[in-house]
Parts: structure tokens; C-alpha cells; sequence
């Protein structure tokens, strides 16, 4: 369902964009773009001559629009809506009031599919296994009868240390049916960095791991699930999900949280909850403090999720879903939610690039993937070494392949293009913990510019906004969101008067939602993300704040301050970690001290984040309000004067960038110096 009366490349030649495919991509096939608008005109009445129409409706008539998802979708509730918006202002919005409902309750199919594989699990700790949607609500059904021996009803809150395991799908779903909270965490997580997190909903159910292979490396998670225990007072229980021999003294037993496998197992239990009760806590990754615990609710993530699932993705019944997650990203999230559509998921536990960047290709041949979610990194790695995934597998169940957590260079769609061809739909796209879902991204029946994001996904009324708070179009301007969407968070855990919440995203803009990237808008709607306006730091998948870095550096005997900027490779790669260390006293950067740092870094936060270089500094530039100046620093590396990017009166010490600026010009220094 391309716009017929449109032509493309006249559009796209004057709006200076290059397209690189367009529908359709499988005519043989109707997309559930093309099943719904059908259902749209047999049951409302309405007609859509293409996307962009249909896109509009979808921000313009709100309650219109998700009545629809509502309907189309067949949403179970318990109690009925008394309407779709009884608010609309921002924050506040309250979407469904008056109905009960359980996401859970709509993640196990229909009973004709108790017998298709809903879970393909392959782990570099264990064989590979699957299990039937069947097996999947009975083994839901025994962790809550597990989890209510242990107390757990509505309201508490369930979290879990573990790696993306079949267990750990299985025990969010029986935490969701009760009511109750979950929040997650994977292992490679230090102990400070998960009490942080957990340690502010106040957990009384902890599943964890006592070990977890990554590559070619076993690491012992014991001593570090002991600091998590110590810091968490609210735990009544822990729970030891085997992943390896090591056992775990002083624990339930999974097994024993499911009970004897030869009584019947039940059916699970799917409490009805308001609209906005909340489903799981995710965390930022704490750029300025603390990481804020956003709770989002069963309704607003169902909602989107089978919106965002089914119309953007193209997932359908018999479907199979690859994406490499952690159980700490957003993304493990929208992976669950592939149930909902009645499609499988894969699990990948471990390292994606092991033993060798065909890893990943390798798997989506073996299960017959249809979607298949690849980081930006990943694919221009795979381009750099060589790779030709399209010759070399039988990749031909594949037709869409997703792409987010960092800009794509032209190249990269250029490279998949020549690997897929035509019928390959490439869906870059981006979206956020926040909303947790995609903001910005493609579908089935839009074209694809080259080194571009298609356009705003359904229900999101994305636009760039300037400084002023004006629409800017073909410039950089503020990714903003001017109506509200059902899965925006029902608010941050523990924040009463909600002002924290407001700060986060209402401050800038009152009553727009400012998501915090940097981003440009084509006439046509296209858009490409220039990455983040605050300073937050992704590696691999995993987001990580500098807040974070500074609380686990400057612990350090001999570390007085510390700066970390992260230098995005223009052409897709992981970039540049750099850390700038002020020894204390003005002592040297030895290599002892290089290498507590790194030991620390490893261990503490994760082993994504040990910098490139580690280089000492005099002294940190800070604004006069104590501050440092991360965005600025990051702008000077990149070669931009510094009285181009700071204002210097805004400077506590203006000679403190003059390192910056000659790192900038030379970017080699032998000695660890800046």
C-alpha cells in the first residue's frame, strides 16, 4: 500500500533524499499495515489513500486511533473503558480510566497454539532448548504458585539479576499476572550499579544467578550477589536460577520455586489491574545522578506494543523474532512483547560476536528468523570485516531486518541493501526507556532513504523543535512529542508530587515531551537521530551514565576527578571511550592506577565500558554552578573552538579546556597526557 498517485523519486529528489527501497516488499503477502487499514474501512468507515494519511490520523484523532488498536487487537479487559481519554494534557494524560486488564494475560496465544514454539533459547551456558507456548503458561502458572508461597501479590515488587534465559521471560510473565512489579538487571552489571537501581522500589523478591559465560570467559557472580543482598533490606527471599555447576548457599531453588513437576501445574493466575497499574520499573542509565526508576503500566505497554509489533515490525502468527538483548535494555521488553502477536523469540545469552561475527547469521539461518534485530555497531562491523551474510547463509525467511540503539552511517544501508536486495525491509528506528518503544522508524509500507529513519511511528506526534520552542524542518532541533501516548510512564517510582518527572521531560517544553535527542526532519517526514543531548553513554546495547563512571572512579586511592566523554564513530562503529583522570596530589597515571581503574570499571559497571584510553588532566572544567562540562569537552574533540561551543563566563576556569583543544589538534599523546 504505497501512496499510487505519488511519485516517489520526484518527492524524494526534492526534498535532497536518495531512496533505497520501496513497497511492496513481498507482494505475495499481505502486511498487517494493509489487514488493518482493511479492517479500518469494513468496521469504522474509514479510508486511507496511503501511509502519511493514515499516520496523521493516528496523531490527530487520538481516541479515534487507539480505540481502534483497542478493538483491532482484541483487548481482554475485565472491566470496560468509561473512555479513551478522561485527560489529555501533558503530564497527566490519563488513557482508559474505568478499565481492568493484565498484559500477561495476552502473551500466550490462542489454545490452537499450545503446541507451537513460542521460546527458542540458545545460551553459550547451556544446550538449546524451546519451549511451546504450552509449556511456557505452565511454567508461568508454577512460578506463581511459587511466588505467592513467598508473599508476592499485587504491588510488590519482583526483581531479577539475571541473563536473557528462558526463566527470566518466564518469571516476569508470572509476576506481571499477579499484579505485582518487576525490574531487571543483567549480571554483567556491577553490585553498586544494581543496588542503585533496585534499592529504590524496595524489592522483596530477588532471582539471580551465581555465575554466566560471555565469549571465551566464566565469571563468578557469587560475591557480587552477596553485595546486592546486603544492600537490599527489603528482600524476604532470593531465588537461584541455575546457569552453570555453582550453587548459591542460602537460596530457593528455582526448582523448588516451581514445585514438583508431577502436580498439575494450573492455570496462571492474570490479576485485573487498572490501566496505568504499574507493569515494570526500567531505569535510565544515570547520566546525572542516580538512575530514575520509570514505571510504566500494563495498559500503556500493551497497547503500544501490539501497535508497534504488528504494524510497524509486520509480526504475525508463525513469526520468529532475533534480537540480541540484555535483560537490562528496553529491547528485552519489546522482545517479550513478540508473544503478543502470537510469534516466537529468540534468546541470545552471551556474547553476540562469539565465536566470530557470523554468530549471529549463523542463528538466524538455524531458526528460520523472520525478523532479525541487529546494533548498528554489529552490522558496520560485519561490513568492515568482509562479511557477506546474504551469499553465505539461507537467510531467505528474513523480511525485515530492525536496527537501533545508535545511528546507522549510509553505508550501513547501503551494505545490507547489497546483501537482501528489495525485498528486505532495512527499519532503522529509535525510540527510548522512556516511552518504551520506538518514536521514530519504518514499515512495511514505506520506502527507505538512504541514511534515514522513515518517519515517525503510528500514535507519536514527533516533531524538532529550536530553542524556541518553534517546528524546525531540514535542521537540528530537539526531538519532542506534542500529544500523549499511552505508554508514556504512569511516572517515576518513589517521586509523590511528580516534580522529578516533569523536570525529566516537561521542563524544556511545558506540556511537550522533550526526549533528550538531537534530531532532523526531512519534508517528507524521514528523520536522522545525531545522538544524544545530554551525555548519556551507549556501548553495545548498554547505556550507561557518567554519573555512574564518576561514583566508581573518584572511590579510587589517587583519583581526585575524572571526566569520561564518548566520541561517536561517524561511519557506525562503537567509537571512543576516552576517561581523563586527575591524579590525586598531582601524582603521576602509573600503571598501577591504570589498572585499579579498569579493574574497577570491569567489575563495578560493566566490561562494555572500560574506556580506549585512560589519559591524565590537570584539572576539570566545571561551569560556576559545579557542574562539568561533558557536551562541551565532547564538541572541542571533535575540533570545534572552544569559545564556538561554552560560553566563558559560564566557566569556573576557562584555561581548564585549553588540554581539549590541543588533545583535539594532535589526538595522539604517548605519555597518557591531555
Amino acid at each position: 500500500m504505497a501512496d499510487p498517485t505519488v511519485d516517489l523519486a520526484a518527492r524524494s529528489a526534492a526534498a535532497g533524499l536518495e531512496p533505497l527501497t520501496s513497497p511492496p516488499y513481498d507482494s505475495s503477502r499481505e502486511s498487517g499495515v494493509q489487514r488493518y487499514l482493511r479492517w479500518l474501512e469494513t468496521e469504522r468507515g474509514l479510508r486511507f489513500s496511503g501511509w502519511d494519511e493514515l499516520w496523521r490520523w493516528s496523531v490527530t484523532d487520538l481516541e479515534g486511533f487507539w480505540a481502534s488498536i483497542w478493538d483491532y487487537f482484541g483487548v481482554r479487559a475485565h472491566t470496560p473503558y468509561e473512555k479513551v481519554l478522561g485527560r489529555r494534557e501533558m503530564p497527566g494524560a490519563e488513557w482508559f480510566p474505568g478499565a481492568t486488564l493484565n498484559y500477561a494475560e495476552h502473551a500466550f496465544g490462542l489454545p490452537e497454539d499450545a503446541d507451537t514454539v513460542a521460546i527458542v533459547a540458545h545460551s553459550q551456558n547451556r544446550p538449546p532448548m524451546e519451549l511451546t507456548f504450552g509449556d511456557l503458561r505452565a511454567q508461568v502458572a508454577r512460578a506463581q504458585a511459587g511466588l505467592r508461597r513467598l508473599g508476592v501479590g499485587r504491588g510488590d515488587r519482583v526483581v531479577a539479576y539475571l541473563p536473557n534465559i528462558p526463566e527470566t521471560m518466564v518469571a516476569f510473565l508470572a509476576t506481571a499476572g499477579l499484579g505485582a512489579v518487576w525490574a531487571s538487571c543483567s549480571p554483567e552489571f556491577g553490585p553498586a550499579g544494581i543496588v542503585d537501581r533496585f534499592e529504590q522500589i524496595e524489592p522483596t523478591v530477588l532471582l539471580t544467578v551465581s555465575e554466566y559465560t560471555y565469549g571465551a570467559k566464566h565469571i563468578d557472580r557469587r560475591a557480587a550477589v552477596e553485595e546486592i543482598r546486603a544492600g537490599l533490606p527489603t528482600l524476604k527471599h532470593v531465588v537461584h536460577v541455575p546457569n552453570g555447576t555453582q550453587d548459591l548457599p542460602g537460596t530457593l531453588s528455582w526448582a523448588e520455586l516451581l514445585g514438583d513437576p508431577g502436580d498439575a501445574p494450573g492455570e496462571p493466575a492474570f490479576e485485573p489491574v487498572p490501566f496505568d497499574h504499574p507493569l515494570c520499573v526500567l531505569f535510565t542509565s544515570g547520566t546525572t545522578g542516580r538512575p530514575k526508576p520509570i514505571v510504566h503500566g500494563h495498559g500503556g505497554v500493551l497497547l503500544e506494543h501490539l501497535k508497534n509489533h504488528a504494524l510497524q515490525w509486520d509480526l504475525q502468527p508463525g513469526d520468529r523474532l532475533l534480537w540480541f538483548s540484555t535483560t537490562a535494555w528496553m529491547v528485552w521488553n519489546m522482545l517479550v512483547s513478540a508473544l503478543l502477536t502470537r510469534s516466537s523469540v529468540v534468546l541470545i545469552d552471551g556474547d553476540p560476536t562469539y565465536p566470530d561475527l557470523n554468530f549471529q547469521w549463523r542463528l538466524a539461518e538455524h531458526t528460520r528468523t523472520t525478523l532479525m534485530g541487529i546494533s548498528p555497531p554489529y552490522l558496520m562491523a560485519c561490513r568492515k570485516a568482509g562479511l557477506n551474510p546474504g551469499r553465505d547463509f539461507d537467510l531467505s525467511s528474513i523480511r525485515q531486518i530492525g536496527a537501533v540503539g545508535s545511528p546507522l552511517a549510509a553505508e550501513g544501508y547501503r551494505w545490507i541493501h547489497e546483501q537482501f536486495g528489495d525485498d528486505v525491509l532495512l527499519n532503522v528506528g529509535s525510540g527510548g526507556t522512556d516511552v518504551c518503544t520506538g518514536i521514530v522508524q519504518g514499515s512495511p509500507e514505506q520506502p527507505v532513504w538512504l541514511g534515514e529513519m522513515s518517519g515517525p511511528s503510528l500514535g507519536v506526534d514527533a516533531k524538532a523543535y529550536d530553542e524556541k520552542g518553534d517546528v524546525v524542518v531540514g535542521e537540528l532541533g530537539e526531538l519532542v512529542i506534542t500529544s500523549p501516548m499511552p505508554s508514556m510512564p504512569v511516572g517515576f517510582w518513589g517521586d509523590r508530587d511528580g516534580s522529578r518527572y516533569r523536570d525529566a521531560y516537561f521542563g524544556t517544553y511545558p506540556g511537550v515531551w522533550r526526549h533528550g535527542d538531537w534530531i532532523r526532519f526531512s519534508e517528507l517526514g524521514s528523520s536522522v537521530i545525531t545522538g544524544r543531548s545530554d551525555a548519556t553513554l551507549n556501548r553495545g546495547g548498554v547505556r550507561l551514565g557518567t554519573a555512574e563512571f564518576y561514583r566508581a572512579v573518584e572511590e579510587i586511592d589517587g583519583v581526585a576527578d575524572s571526566l569520561v566523554v564518548h566520541l561517536e564513530d561517524p561511519e557506525g562503529g562503537t567509537g571512543e571511550l576516552l576517561l581523563f583522570v586527575v591524579p590525586s596530589a598531582g601524582g603521576p597515571l602509573d600503571e598501577t592506577l591504570r589498572d585499579t581503574i579498569v579493574r574497577t570499571i570491569r567489575t563495578g559497571l560493566s566490561p562494555r565500558h572500560v574506556p580506549d584510553r585512560i589519559l591524565r588532566l590537570a584539572k576539570v572544567p566545571y561551569t560556576r554552578t559545579g557542574k562539568k562540562l561533558e557536551l562541551p569537552v565532547k564538541r572541542i574533540l571533535r575540533g570545534e573552538a572552544p569559545q564556538a561551543v561554552v560560553n566563558m563566563d559560564a566557566v569556573a576556569d576557562p584555561d581548564t579546556l585549553t588540554a581539549f583543544a590541543d588533545l583535539a589538534r594532535h589526538r595522539t599523546h604517548p605519555q597518557g597526557e591531555a
